[in-house]
């Protein structure tokens, strides 16, 4: 990270580091399984003939205890007839009009059924995939501005908390008196960088327990006594949890200067290996990959509305790099399964001072060192970053494609139309489920085709075509083919070629005419 700003000090206003969005899943693990809610049942004495009376009833005390709580505080509560609408989205614009609001909105989740076993002709209790009304509970938070918790109102009641780093952080200048400009969710200037990162810090001091059982009760106040002569609590684990690094540079022009390069960089200059290391995950002294790593490893790339983002992926867990609100470079840490990663800690249990590196647990209690980690994750990105050489034009890249080229047997291959129809064929060879294990002709027409070939004719005539169109890339060095097989790689010119392309595309129509001509 530091070799990255210190070559771009000149136009960088500072860095800043903390979370994002973090999504946290509160369980009542004594009720989440078959054996649990039979346990329930026997304590509060409901044979299982009754239970799904029993279920109803309680379902509605929830509910309504959940939404007589809200009323009390003046929140409206709206019912939405599909769970494809965005819940953030409406609350945005119920926020501005009457506040915060409970949104409602029946979904599917995991529960229980009573269902008849023939055989043993009696009844029986299991786990099942079906759908009840949830509740989403937005509030404006004194501490971490705007968030929601996501209450299942059915058995067994499992409830989400979802809030950002950078709201919190918003709430925590304001109380501190330093200057800033935000937009969306980061910050595009500082009054004093280091006291804001300093404060953003002061967020892994939280104590996420009792945050989470205060909101718990909130959205949910009426549980303890619903849940009569039973006893259970909410137990906390991070289900998704988001670091960024923002690199605040002085003016859009001087990050749209650089991006592109970044950009290119980033799609050609990592290989599998090169992700698995910024992940922190060992890879061999030749730099291969190891025969036990069995994730999924993959590199993409994608205009989104915050800005054009690379997105390195390792299994469940990612780092990408996007350019927010014109003048953000922001990298982010993304980390859903924890445990690929190590912690030092005592076994849970056992004597404090047995510690040794165990594996990262979900829950909350390793919430600092799923910090650490990400941050160290964004640090290595942003160092190979640094290599970066940002001189190089598009025009250089695709110029010479624009010319004809020699195949190997002495053949003339023509010019290549990046812009046309062979821009096509790049974008289809470019993409992300090729760069492991290739492409095959087959793979192509799939991509190429809209309709499946109907006659042994029209097949054979389109594997022809595809043929020449794959000779043709490796005329001009933008494939190579795999010893031995019958499928092709994109070379380190071809990763060039095709990134650029999509560089390209993102670009105002004058400058496509100037690379056209």
């Amino acid at each position: 990270m530091n070799e990255f700003i210190q070559k771009y000090a000149g136009v960088v206003i500072g860095i800043l580091s903390g979370f994002d969005r973090v999504l946290f899943r509160g369980t009542l693990r004594n009720l989440c399984f078959a054996e649990g809610m039979g346990l329930y049942l026997g304590v509060n004495k409901v044979l299982l003939k009754e239970a799904g009376t029993h279920f109803d009833q309680v379902s509605e005390r929830v509910k309504a205890a959940s939404v007589r709580k809200a009323e009390e505080q003046k929140r409206p509560v709206i019912y939405l007839r599909s769970s494809d609408v965005s819940k953030e989205a409406e609350a945005l614009k119920i926020a501005a009009r009457d506040g915060v609001c409970v949104l409602t909105c029946v979904e599917p989740c995991w529960s229980f059924q009573i269902e008849r076993n023939r055989e043993a002709k009696r009844l029986i209790l299991k786990r099942a995939f079906r759908k009840c009304l949830h509740h989403y509970h937005y509030w404006l938070h004194p501490q971490w501005g705007l968030m929601h918790a996501r209450l299942q109102t059915w058995f067994p009641f499992g409830m989400q908390v979802c809030l950002n780093g950078r709201e919190g952080l918003a709430k925590s200048l304001d109380r501190a008196g330093v200057g800033y400009e935000k937009r969306d969710n980061c910050f595009t200037w500082l009054d004093d960088v280091e006291r804001a990162q300093a404060l953003a810090d002061e967020q892994l001091k939280t104590d996420w327990g009792g945050l989470l059982d205060g909101l718990a009760l909130e959205a949910n106040p009426d549980l303890k006594a619903a849940l009569g002569k039973f006893t259970s609590r909410y137990y906390w684990s991070t289900h998704q949890s988001e670091w960024a690094t923002d690199v605040m540079f002085k003016s859009a022009a001087e990050l749209g200067r650089l991006y592109p390069a970044l950009v290119r960089h980033g799609m050609l200059g990592f290989n599998s290996p090169d992700v698995l290391r910024f992940l922190g995950h060992v890879v061999k002294r030749d730099g291969g990959i190891p025969a036990r790593e069995q994730r999924e490893i993959s590199s993409s790339f994608l205009q989104r509305v915050e800005g054009v983002r690379v997105k390195h992926r390792a299994g469940m867990n990612s780092v990408k790099m996007y350019d927010k609100q014109g003048s953000v470079l922001r990298v982010e840490t993304t980390i859903n399964d924890a445990t690929v990663f190590k912690v030092f800690r005592p076994k849970e249990g056992g004597p404090e001072e047995d510690k040794k590196w165990r594996t990262l647990r979900q829950g909350v209690a390793d919430l600092h060192r799923r910090a650490e980690v990400s941050d160290a994750c964004n640090a290595r990105y942003l160092k190979a970053l640094a290599a970066v050489e940002d001189e190089q034009k598009l025009e250089d890249c695709l110029s010479e494609l624009s010319r004809a080229t020699m195949e190997t047997n002495g053949r003339r291959a023509r010019a290549l139309n990046v812009f046309g129809e062979d821009g096509r064929v790049l974008n289809e060879v470019g993409r992300g489920e090729f760069a492991i294990n290739g492409f095959r002709n087959g793979d192509l027409q799939r991509g190429l085709f809209e309709k499946t070939a109907e006659t042994q004719a029209e097949r054979k005539q389109r594997s022809g075509k595809v043929t020449r169109l794959l000779r043709l890339l490796k005329a001009h060095k933008l494939i190579k083919k795999v010893p031995k097989t019958h499928r092709y790689h994109l070379t380190e010119k071809g990763r060039l070629a095709v990134t650029a392309l999509s560089i390209a595309k993102q670009s105002s129509i004058k400058k496509l005419n100037e690379l056209a001509a």
